[in-house]
């Protein structure tokens, strides 16, 4: 009895300790944006294409974040938000969290090539950005932000890449609206996770200060991130467009995330920056729903 209970919570400790390595919650998102990316190409949907490119999407971003956190197992352990990963309490060991990075990222490119080469070049490309430049860049430059941004913005792009093949000025276009979108994301994080940031030697904050100057970007870049996001309305990003009344809608969603952002301006608070971040994830999740409903209404 006393053994099938050890092994009971062993395993579902191993599962635990297996879905923080791979960050189910972050790869899940991801994969949401290739879905949505797809969606938008697509006449007529492929279920097993679309099943392969959330295979394929998942293992790629579970692959870089296992590399991450076996690059970082010593900063992860001075964080309270990361001290309880498997790699720096000692539950997981560094060549079983490799194996699983090295394996994740073989058939996740593999299955990413077998939609079509494309997929897998920007998939490769993503993990390789993600864990031998943002990664290490962390402890380095605030920079490192634009850095990540890039591998971060792939996903949505890679959806419109495995339905068509190519990349042009559609996916072009999907791949700017996400990249602007993450740095007030990720500045409203670096807000909110300062002082654990700078015990590990890490500034996500641009010129690596928390103050008004930091949020000034933060309002800078998300009034750049609603203009792209309503560049389709004009009709000059290939068969990628919307109605003016997803522009609107859209621009209403982002005033949402401005109006956070011009009150973090004024108060400096923690509890707006958190308000910034969850009106951001709303944000880019809404935004990929409403681009899809949108299309399939033409």
């Amino acid at each position: 009895m006393l053994d099938t209970l050890t092994n009971k919570v062993t395993f579902s400790t191993a599962i635990s300790d297996f879905k923080q390595l791979t960050k189910v919650g972050l790869s899940l998102s991801v994969v949401f944006s290739s879905v949505a990316g797809y969606l938008l190409a697509v006449e007529t949907i492929d279920i097993s294409i679309l099943i392969l490119l959330t295979i394929g999407g998942y293992l790629m971003v579970g692959a870089s974040n296992a590399f991450n956190q076996i690059i970082e197992k010593d900063t992860d352990s001075l964080m309270k938000r990361t001290m309880n990963r498997p790699i720096p309490k000692g539950r997981m060991s560094i060549s079983v969290a490799m194996t699983i990075a090295v394996l994740f990222t073989i058939f996740g490119l593999g299955i990413l090539y077998y939609i079509n080469p494309k997929c897998a070049l920007f998939g490769a490309i993503s993990i390789f950005l993600y864990t031998s430049a943002y990664t290490p860049l962390k402890g380095v430059t605030p920079l490192a932000v634009f850095v990540g941004a890039i591998p971060g913005a792939i996903p949505f792009m890679l959806g419109w890449v495995a339905a068509t093949g190519t990349f042009s000025i559609e996916p072009g276009t999907l791949f700017l609206i996400q990249f602007f979108w993450q740095f007030p994301h990720f500045w409203a994080i670096g807000w909110l996770q300062y002082d654990e940031y700078k015990k590990a030697g890490f500034n996500m904050l641009p010129m690596g200060k928390k103050d008004r100057g930091a949020v000034k970007q933060i309002i800078l870049y998300t009034i750049v991130m609603i203009l792209v996001s309503i560049i389709p309305v004009f009709k000059q990003t290939g068969t990628f467009w919307i109605y003016p009344i997803t522009a609107v809608v859209i621009t209403l969603l982002g005033l949402l995330m401005l109006y956070y952002a011009i009150q973090l301006y004024k108060h400096q608070t923690d509890k707006v920056a958190r308000q910034l971040m969850l009106s951001s994830v709303l944000y880019i999740t809404l935004i990929q729903i409403i681009y899809v409903v949108d299309k399939f209404l033409h």
